[in-house]
C-alpha cells in the first residue's frame, strides 16, 4: 500500500469515491503547487496530509474565480461560489465532486468549516483592490483578506481547541509572508495594474510607480525594496513562536514554511533590481537542506 493510500485510510477516507475525489484533488495541487504537496507528504502525520491537501484546493479554486475574467464576471463568480460553498457545508453534500473532500473533512475538523466561511465572506477585499494608500491600508488588508485566506489551512496545523492565542501568531507570519509576495511579485503585480506597495511608501523613498512600471533600477528604487524586506525579515523574526504553538506533529511543516520564506527573502535581497523584471525563488540547494531537516525531525516524531 503507498503513502497516499495509507493517509487516506489514517484519515478515516475510506468510500472509493470520495478516495477519488481526494486523488482528483491532489493530483491538481501537484500540478500548481507541487512543493506543498511534496511537503506535506512528507512532513505532515498520515491523518493530516488529505485535509490539507482538500483545504488547500480550495483555495485554489476560489483563487482561480477571484482572478478570472472583467470585474463584474468576478464578482458574480464569487458570490455564486460561496453561495454554493456555504449551502453544501449547511447540509454536508453537494454533488460537486470537487467540494466532497471539503465537506468531508470539514466534518472531520469542524474548526475548518468556520475558517472557510470567514474567507469566502472576506473575498470581497481582494474583489476591491485598488491600492494602498498607507501602510494602515496594507495591514486592514491583511487583516480583511489574508488572514482568513491563510486560516484555511492553517487552522488544521494549530492546536484543538480555543486557537485564539495561535491565529494571532499567525496573524504576525502572515502580515510578513504577504508583504514578501507583494514585493517578490511586484513586476507581475505590476502588469496586472495592480501596485502593492503603499503610496505613502513610495513617496517616502522618492519612488513613483512608473518608476517600478518601467522596471528603472535606480538606488532609491532600491532602497525602497531593501527596506520593504528588512521589515519582512523583522515582522518573520517576530512570528516564530508561531511554531510552538501547534502540535509537535506539525512543527516540521510549519517551521518549513517560515523557512522558505526566509530562503526567498534571501534570494529576493541578492538583487533587488531583478524584481522589477521577475520573481526571485529560493536557491534550491537551500530548500533541500530545509526539506531534508525537518523530514529528519518529523521521522523522529513518528518513532
Amino acid at each position: 500500500m503507498g503513502r497516499w493510500e495509507r493517509a487516506l485510510d489514517a484519515a478515516g477516507v475510506h468510500d472509493p469515491g470520495l478516495r477519488a475525489d481526494y486523488g482528483r484533488q491532489r493530483e491538481q495541487v501537484s500540478r500548481y503547487k507541487r512543493e506543498v504537496t511534496l511537503a506535506a507528504g512528507l512532513l505532515l502525520p498520515d491523518r493530516t496530509v488529505p485535509h490539507v491537501i482538500a483545504a488547500a484546493a480550495f483555495m485554489h479554486r476560489t483563487d482561480t474565480l477571484l482572478d478570472s475574467g472583467p470585474p463584474a464576471q468576478r464578482r458574480a463568480a464569487s458570490a455564486e461560489w460561496q453561495r454554493k460553498v456555504a449551502e453544501g457545508l449547511a447540509a454536508g453534500r453537494t454533488d460537486d465532486p470537487g467540494l466532497r473532500p471539503l465537506l468531508n473533512s470539514a466534518h472531520a475538523h469542524p474548526v475548518l468549516r468556520d475558517r472557510v466561511l470567514d474567507f469566502l465572506a472576506a473575498t470581497d477585499a481582494d474583489l476591491d483592490f485598488t491600492g494602498f494608500a498607507t501602510e494602515d491600508d496594507y495591514q486592514a488588508y491583511v487583516d480583511a483578506y489574508s488572514l482568513p485566506g491563510f486560516m484555511v489551512v492553517a487552522a488544521l496545523l494549530g492546536p484543538d481547541g480555543d486557537q485564539t492565542a495561535y491565529r494571532a501568531a499567525c496573524r504576525t507570519y502572515i502580515d510578513a509572508a504577504q508583504r514578501l509576495d507583494f514585493v517578490n511579485d511586484l513586476a507581475e503585480d505590476l502588469a496586472d495594474g495592480r501596485l502593492t506597495i503603499p503610496e505613502h511608501t513610495l513617496r517616502e523613498h522618492g519612488v513613483t510607480r512608473a518608476d517600478l512600471e518601467q522596471a528603472r533600477d535606480l538606488p532609491a528604487v532600491r532602497a525602497l525594496l531593501g527596506a520593504l524586506l528588512d521589515r519582512v525579515d523583522r515582522t518573520l523574526a517576530e512570528s516564530l513562536p508561531v511554531i510552538d504553538l501547534v502540535p509537535a506533529a506539525h512543527r516540521p511543516m510549519v517551521r518549513c514554511l517560515v523557512g522558505v520564506d526566509g530562503l526567498t527573502g534571501i534570494a529576493a535581497r541578492a538583487d533587488p533590481g531583478a524584481l522589477l523584471r521577475r520573481s526571485a525563488s529560493p536557491a534550491k540547494a537551500g530548500a533541500l537542506r530545509l526539506l531534508a531537516r525537518e523530514y529528519l525531525r518529523a521521522r523522529r516524531l513518528r518513532g
